[in-house]
């Protein structure tokens, strides 16, 4: 599945990093907790948060992450969209809660 496919089963839209939506990606996760991303998420490439900070960006470069999606439709800051550009990171939003989205994708064959 490519980053385009994910945004495209989420109705998400692209907030960043549109020149990498051709990149794969294997599995996902859900969590607002940065904390539990770091302890427990392996090998994961994309990130389905509602916590809108710079430290989800921080963790998911941290974790060789590859697209954010923020769910209920946050908004992130201009701070935050520019430190995921500048590590390669894909951000978009969705006006999806967590459980639905992260359902939908996990239908359309994401693994966590």
């Amino acid at each position: 599945m490519t980053i385009s496919d994910v945004q495209n089963i989420l109705n998400a839209k692209v907030i960043s990093g549109q020149d990498h939506l051709e990149n794969e990606v294997h599995n996902a996760c859900g969590s607002d907790m940065m904390s539990d991303v770091l302890a427990f998420v392996k090998d994961q490439s994309v990130l389905l948060t509602g916590l809108v900070n710079p430290q989800v960006v921080r963790t998911a470069d941290m974790m060789d992450m590859v697209c954010i999606v923020f769910v209920r439709g946050k908004e992130p800051s201009q701070e935050i969209i520019d430190l995921a550009c500048d590590r390669g990171i894909v951000l978009m939003k969705t006006p999806l809660r967590m459980f639905p989205a992260c359902g939908m994708l996990y239908e359309a064959g994401l693994r966590g």
